[in-house]
């Protein structure tokens, strides 16, 4: 077991949360892939090992570990929340055509929060930057067809 799923799985029982197989299997699998996945591609990739276990439980598992600040829900308007594991700070460029997420490092943005609060009264807790495009696998097929 990776220390990243060993340190998450130790945050969850700090926090008083039990740790049943699926709630580990779906800890690990978001951890070990750093992809995007939705719920439904979590179910999917796990259900052949636990044939009992529902979308919902996947659902479920996941509001669970956002709320404990291990993941952070995604959500781009089309009702298709994504869910990254990876908490640093980084941000994201998603292709329009197929939906990949690709993260990409860029130095944090801390002095433009810093003046949104001097202009805005607001207290910023944070920020989340993302690019849209086209990824060269879209970009290749939509070539091919011209």
């Amino acid at each position: 077991m990776s220390s990243r799923v060993e340190h998450a799985l130790q945050k969850l029982k700090m926090t008083g949360i039990r740790m049943t197989p699926q709630r580990q299997a779906i800890l690990t699998y978001l951890l070990e892939a750093m992809t995007h996945p939705s719920a439904d591609e979590i179910y999917r990739s796990l259900e052949p090992n636990f044939p009992n276990m529902s979308v919902a439980t996947v659902y479920n598992n996941l509001k669970v570990f956002v709320e404990a600040g291990l993941v952070r829900e995604l959500t781009y308007g089309d009702g298709a929340s994504r869910f990254d594991a990876d908490m640093s700070d980084h941000y994201h460029v998603i292709c329009d055509h197929c939906g990949t997420i690709v993260d990409f490092e860029h130095s944090p943005l801390s002095q433009i929060e810093h003046e949104v609060e001097e202009h805005t009264g607001f207290a910023v807790k944070g920020h989340r930057m993302e690019i849209y495009g086209t990824c060269p696998e879209c970009l290749a097929k939509t070539s091919a067809v011209h």
